[in-house]
């Protein structure tokens, strides 16, 4: 019984993970908007970086649509 309820505890620490992850990919997303728009080199180099690192988290959670 202890370990069906770690499984259920540990689905629903990843669903909870991923659900932000997906939050920051949003915002990223829009400041990388923002920085494109107005044309700032160094935001976008840095935004893209957190952006690939969020992709990793997700692919390790095999959590990619």
């Amino acid at each position: 019984m202890r370990q069906v309820v770690h499984i259920i505890r540990k689905n629903d620490l990843e669903r909870e993970k991923i659900f932000t992850l997906k939050l920051e990919l949003d915002y990223e997303l829009a400041t990388l908007f923002d920085a494109i728009s107005n044309k700032n080199e160094k935001e976008i180099y840095q935004t893209k970086v957190k952006l690939m690192e969020i992709h990793n988290s997700l692919k390790e959670l095999n959590a990619l649509d």
